[in-house]
C-alpha cells in the first residue's frame, strides 16, 4: 500500500469514533428526537411532546446525544435547550432519507 493511501486510514481510535456514532443514530427514538431539535432549539418537554414518549426515555437519549457531543445543551432558568450541534449528523440523516426518497 502507498504512503499517500495509508495516510488517509483511519487509525483504530478514530474508527472506534466513527463506530460510537453510528450506533447513537442506529437507534430510531435519538432520529426522532434530532428531528425534533433541527429547527430550533427545544425544551425536554417540547421534545417529549414532539415525539410522543416518556421524559426518562427522552432524557436517557438526551444525554447520549449532547454526551457524544450531537447534540448542545443550554440551561435557561429552570429550563433546559437543546439544539443540534453536529451538522453533520444531520447531513447523514437527509443522505439516508434521500436515498430511500428516490427508490
Amino acid at each position: 500500500m502507498s504512503s499517500a493511501k495509508a495516510s488517509h486510514l483511519l487509525s483504530e481510535g478514530q474508527l472506534e469514533q466513527v463506530a460510537l456514532r453510528f450506533r447513537l443514530l442506529g437507534e430510531p427514538m435519538r432520529l426522532r428526537i434530532l428531528q425534533a431539535v433541527c429547527a430550533r432549539p427545544r425544551t425536554v418537554s417540547e421534545i417529549v411532546e414532539a415525539v410522543e414518549t416518556t421524559q426518562a426515555n427522552v432524557s436517557k437519549h438526551l444525554a447520549l446525544l449532547a454526551g457524544a457531543g450531537i447534540l448542545a445543551r443550554k440551561k435557561d432558568g429552570q429550563r433546559v435547550y437543546y439544539s443540534m450541534k453536529d451538522p453533520l449528523a444531520l447531513k447523514l440523516c437527509a443522505l439516508v432519507h434521500k436515498q430511500f426518497a428516490s427508490g
